[in-house]
């Protein structure tokens, strides 16, 4: 069996995201080789120092990428990583303003595009469902609470009114690598005073962009809401 790197992981943005790096490490290089049984998820919970779920976790991150397939009664195998061709998508460190910077621009790019796409293609009942997450967050607001599900609930509707399947796909694809970075910026924000009700207001100038058919209002508002949103948690990063 190949030899996998050694070190504890006690803090990150998501323990099974920073196992998976560090397993398609091993893959990439090519210290674990296609063909080759993983290590057991005991043996990797030991190696690092986390949880046998979050390890299961980690291996499915893997599956999804296409590095790893599973066999019934068996375990997980290693696929060659020169014959994967899905997205991958790796945040290590949401710590690291370049990090932050990258992971924006690519929401911004989607999350506009999505946006702009919904403001001219939603139905009635696309605007109730977007106003009902629209109330849930200011209940959640309301009741100090951070509103990390409804904000992501809230953006998902949205998507949804794209009325596109491949947007919706991606938007998944999105919500599973980067939800950190999102819980993070909604929960830190939520502890700062009158910022939770000034996201709110920029969420209600999007809804109000789609309400109206403003396809390039709505654009603009998503692009302001992400750049703010940037903003907000590059505070929490200062010393």
């Amino acid at each position: 069996m190949a030899r996998h790197s050694r070190g504890i992981i006690d803090r990150g943005p998501s323990l099974a995201d920073t196992v998976a790096v560090r397993l398609r490490d091993e893959i990439v290089s090519g210290r674990l080789r296609p063909g080759e049984k993983l290590p057991t998820e005991q043996q990797i919970s030991e190696t690092y120092g986390v949880s046998r779920p979050t390890v299961r976790e980690a291996i499915g991150r893997l599956k999804h990428d296409g590095l790893v397939t599973t066999r019934q009664g068996a375990g997980a195998f290693v696929e060659d990583p020169g014959a994967v061709s899905v997205f991958r998508l790796d945040i290590a460190d949401f710590t690291n303003r370049e990090e932050i910077r990258n992971i924006v621009e690519l929401l911004m790019a989607f999350e506009a595009s999505a946006t702009e796409h919904a403001a001219a293609r939603r139905s009635d009942e696309d605007l109730k469902a977007i106003q009902v997450q629209l109330d849930a967050m200011q209940q959640a607001i309301d009741r100090g609470e951070s509103g990390v599900d409804e904000d992501l609930a809230f953006h998902r509707t949205i998507v949804e009114a794209a009325r596109n399947p491949v947007l919706r796909d991606m938007s998944d694809f999105l919500d599973r690598r980067v939800r950190t970075f999102i819980r993070t910026a909604r929960a830190n924000t939520a502890r700062l005073e009158g910022l939770t009700q000034a996201v709110q207001a920029e969420h209600q100038a999007i809804f109000g962009a789609i309400v109206n058919r403003d396809a390039a209002g709505a654009r603009h508002a998503a692009e302001t809401h992400l750049k703010n949103a940037a903003q907000r948690l590059a505070l929490y990063l200062e010393p």
